[in-house]
């Protein structure tokens, strides 16, 4: 167990803390505002009264920040998944034949299915994402610095608790030019916000740091959110990517809101 692991961890344990601090005072303030409706309920005929615009702005904030509760704690699930051993210390692999094989694979499912449902539901997830891109760290522990791209998955294995992916775009002339393929852990890979589901997603406020598609690009870097720009078909970003700058400025980038995701705990660039 790796202290990089181990720092991920406590980062994402660290921004639940927050996000439940939070929790507490939009409910404080939804309290506040249930005590006044039933107090006056006149109140919401006055011309100019707002209160139920903040009413549902509440909610709203409410909702966000339990979706992005549901999303750490699926994150903290995945990284300690990808750190529990698979198999006991010391264990030596042997040769097997086609039905040793199909034993294994039988057992395989079975101890899937005495998982715990907690467990179970995080590998479930991961065997759905077949066929679909996701933000895939191609670097090791020991790497100088992350590198993230937009990577297709092929298959996940359940054994293993890998992830065989695919990055589609091709390589330099010096790494050669074909695509390439990787075997990685669960903790170095990050599910995309799905398209077509733009309210289910975890919104981040202005200040908040995340990882994000360089536009044009299929790889992912640091950025700060500037602002959240809603539509009626989909939501961008604002964001402002560090070392961007140009002729002493940052720019500001529009990206998607399905090409951002949380900054990995421990992100080095």
């Amino acid at each position: 167990m790796s202290s990089p692991d181990i720092t991920a961890i406590l980062e994402n344990s660290r921004e639940l803390d927050r996000i439940r601090k939070d929790q507490e005072e939009v409910l404080v303030e939804i309290n506040k505002m249930h005590k006044k409706l039933q107090a006056t309920p006149e109140v919401v005929e006055k011309p100019g009264d707002t209160s139920l615009a903040r009413l549902k702005h509440l909610y709203t904030q409410a909702k966000d920040l339990s979706e992005s509760e549901v999303t750490f704690y699926s994150a903290l699930l995945s990284q300690l998944d990808a750190l529990l051993p698979s198999g006991p210390p010391g264990q030596q692999r042997k040769r097997t034949d086609g039905n040793e094989q199909k034993r294994k694979r039988m057992k395989t499912d079975s101890d899937i299915s005495r998982l715990s449902p907690s467990m179970r539901s995080q590998l479930e997830p991961c065997g759905n994402l077949k066929g679909e891109q996701v933000a895939a760290r191609v670097t090791g522990d020991n790497s100088e610095k992350d590198e993230w791209f937009v990577v297709k998955v092929i298959h996940f294995h359940k054994d293993t608790k890998e992830f065989e992916v695919l990055d589609e775009e091709p390589g330099d002339e010096e790494e050669g030019s074909g695509q390439r393929k990787y075997h990685l852990p669960m903790s170095r890979i990050i599910p995309f916000p799905k398209r077509n589901e733009p309210s289910s997603v975890p919104v981040f406020p202005p200040g908040r740091q995340v990882l994000a598609v360089y536009p044009g690009t299929t790889a992912l870097y640091k950025a700060t959110v500037v602002s959240l720009q809603r539509k009626r078909k989909t939501d961008d970003y604002l964001l402002e990517f560090d070392d961007d700058e140009e002729d002493g400025k940052m720019p500001q980038r529009t990206v998607p809101f399905h090409r951002v995701v949380a900054l990995p705990e421990g992100h080095r660039q």
